[in-house]
């Protein structure tokens, strides 16, 4: 897999994350704990996207 491939791989996840955040929020009966779990989730795929891209740009 190319590392351009592997970046858009990577943020498609981190919408989705997005996206499943926004519909938990969104619920009376919210999971504190499942929430911030998956945005530490979003961090780290954030972090890693920005990594990469760093990488991409230096080769």
């Amino acid at each position: 897999m190319s590392l351009e491939a592997h970046i858009q791989e990577l943020e498609a996840k981190r919408q989705q994350l997005k996206q499943t955040i926004a519909e938990l929020m969104a619920h009376p009966s919210v999971d504190d704990i499942e929430i911030a779990r998956l945005k530490r989730e979003k961090l780290h795929i954030k972090d890693e996207i920005a990594r990469l891209k760093k990488e991409l740009g230096a080769a």
